[in-house]
């Protein structure tokens, strides 16, 4: 049994699909299988899915006749056999972390639903969507408070940055409805909530959302077919609040909940003027050399360039520069350091940039900061404990990759030879180690 199942449901997505195929198949995490529900496509869609069948044991393909994306994404639940439930559409993709940090918050924080940020693609331009501004675990009522402040949001709405668990959704029966052809994700999402009690929250994106042209929504979005569509969706929206709360919170909150009525969907917008956009491509770490050699200067590149990969990931989960990042680890690394300079040597940035981080750590809690003329004191605080745990997961990110395909003995060996190249290096470079 996979840990993950991802489901897309296919149709005439013959231009953008075999992107979103190979965002799934690529990812870090290699244990999951990806179901294609081909909804009677009329375009090449299911020769493209079977030939992903043909040459990855991980793909299956349901082929039916169409019959909407909620009868499609359905079918994809009964065929689905792993622990967790991911969904993608065909016209996006995933970055290549996504299910990795979507199982990896699961397992941690012990939760029943993962909701992440998330890239909203506009031409070659994007812009990162997120809404709750913590990573701390959410029972239903927080949620829920969270969610009736902006109820229109994407970020609540679609099930496209979640994580679920397939137990419950089998337990309690919990499908699309194929009678709404508007929030039939919204109200799935209301539904699984009800039965949730650890709800946690990522801090990173995980999905690249494009709105194409002719979609369900675009096509119905005038004011008269909105307000009809929004009021049979209301019934779901109010009943999900009436089932968490009593009846004077109900009361007190009905205005509120009332308002999802007025809020259209939505998920902003990528403008290349406003801040926070960019181009696509510059929201991960950039490549530009291609080495072909195997010598020792492209082995230390390629390793650094996967260090910074896995670095700028923790440093967008707890809203920090990868130079912060950097210095917090000398810090975490060192246990006591005695001069910014000192700082600057184990993290490779200038001095002034370095003070520029120690003010920011120490401005988040993340630290404690002091610097008079005996040098520097930092202490890390129990409120960068996240933040420690997201760094020690960054060593274990490597070394899979560095030994992905390797047999258990074949990693063992890796590592004892490691470990003596390390301390092979300690005695060359730093003077106590040569004693």
């Amino acid at each position: 049994m996979p840990t993950v199942s991802i489901i897309v449901p296919v149709y005439n997505a013959e231009t953008a699909l075999s992107r979103c195929i190979e965002s799934i198949l690529h990812q870090e995490f290699r244990d999951l299988e990806l179901i294609l529900v081909n909804d009677g496509s009329s375009d090449s869609s299911k020769e493209i899915c079977e030939r992903y069948a043909a040459t990855d044991e991980r793909v299956r393909v349901i082929n039916k006749a169409n019959s909407g994306v909620s009868d499609t994404r359905n079918r994809g639940i009964e065929a689905a056999s792993g622990k967790y439930i991911q969904f993608l559409d065909a016209d996006d993709w995933i970055t290549e972390d996504s299910t990795k940090l979507l199982v990896r918050t699961a397992e941690e924080k012990n939760a029943d639903l993962v909701v992440a940020e998330f890239y909203r693609v506009v031409g070659d331009n994007l812009s990162r969507k997120g809404s709750i501004l913590s990573d701390k675990v959410l029972d239903v009522r927080a949620y829920a408070d969270q969610m009736a402040e902006s109820p229109a949001d994407y970020y609540y709405g679609v099930i496209w940055n979640k994580l679920y668990r397939r137990d419950l959704i089998m337990k309690y029966g919990i499908r699309m409805d194929r009678d709404i052809s508007f929030c039939e994700d919204f109200i799935f999402n209301l539904e699984y909530i009800l039965h949730c009690k650890r709800i946690a929250p990522l801090q990173a994106p995980v999905y690249y959302y494009v709105k194409t042209e002719g979609s369900l929504v675009a096509k119905n979005m005038n004011p008269a077919r909105l307000v009809q569509m929004k009021t049979s969706v209301y019934e779901y929206y109010d009943r999900f609040f009436r089932g968490i709360l009593d009846e004077s919170e109900y009361r007190a909150k009905r205005i509120e909940i009332a308002s999802f009525l007025v809020s259209a969907a939505t998920d902003d917008f990528a403008i290349p003027i406003l801040p926070g956009t960019r181009r696509v491509g510059e929201e991960t770490v950039g490549v530009h050399y291609h080495p072909r050699q195997n010598d020792v200067f492209t082995g230390i590149w390629l390793l650094s360039k996967a260090y910074e990969k896995y670095l700028s990931t923790a440093a967008m989960m707890h809203e920090l520069e990868i130079r912060d990042v950097r210095v917090f680890m000398v810090l975490k690394g060192a246990g006591q350091v005695r001069s910014v300079r000192e700082i600057a040597d184990g993290s490779g940035i200038s001095e002034a940039m370095v003070l520029l981080s120690l003010q920011k750590l120490a401005s988040r809690k993340l630290i404690r900061f002091g610097l008079d003329m005996s040098g520097v004191s930092a202490e890390i605080t129990e409120e960068a404990a996240g933040l420690c745990s997201d760094i020690d997961y960054i060593e274990d990110d490597l070394r899979e990759v560095c030994c992905r395909g390797f047999t258990d003995a074949e990693t063992e060996t890796a590592q004892r030879l490691y470990e003596r190249v390390m301390q092979n290096l300690r005695k060359a470079v730093i003077p106590e180690e040569k004693k």
